[in-house]
């Protein structure tokens, strides 16, 4: 089993993901923890590293490619990050989305800065990403064409959610 968690930040895949892979004993390869230790190998902090990678499209590119390596040589993953759905071709792909003021609130309750400060921030995040995915790889990050299954995380919470992803994986796994 094979499966996919995208989303814009503040939407919940993290927290969605460690439900299933601890309910489904699945191993979950999150982007976050790629580029983490991709900021490692190049001796670089967080920021730093975030920094490099707005200037070089290799970044992407090389946490991208180790997602890709996982989904194609691996089972019983869960692949966690916003282009997970588009670097598994054999997966359950799901996005989860809320609103924008929604994920905000949740981000400024996890860190420091007030709701406005994360608002201007999410929403640059998110515009330079946007233009990223766009340029490297022809990709509309708003287009959720490719995913099987849409949750809005504003309705339900984390367990609800995992709950229907659960139906879904049960019944994706019955069908291939």
């Amino acid at each position: 089993m094979l499966l996919t968690i995208s989303g814009l930040p503040g939407s919940g895949t993290t927290t969605v993901s460690r439900i299933l892979a601890e309910k489904h004993e699945l191993e979950m390869i999150s982007a976050g923890e790629v580029f983490r230790s991709l900021a490692k190998e190049y001796g670089m902090t967080l920021a730093e590293f975030g920094e490099l990678a707005e200037s070089d499209d290799s970044i992407d590119l090389k946490i991208d490619e180790r997602q890709k390596e996982i989904a194609n040589t691996r089972d019983n993953v869960i692949l966690e990050g916003r282009l997970a759905g588009h670097m598994a071709d054999r997966a359950l792909r799901v996005w989860i989305k809320a609103p924008v003021e929604v994920r905000v609130s949740r981000i400024a309750g996890r860190e420091s800065g007030s709701f406005d400060e994360k608002l201007l921030e999410t929403k640059e995040r998110e515009a330079s990403e946007a233009i990223r995915y766009s340029t490297i790889y022809d990709i509309d990050i708003n287009d959720l064409s490719i995913y099987d299954l849409v949750i809005d995380s504003d309705r339900w919470d984390q367990f609800s959610i995992a709950d229907i992803i659960s139906c879904a994986i049960e019944n994706f796994s019955d069908n291939n």
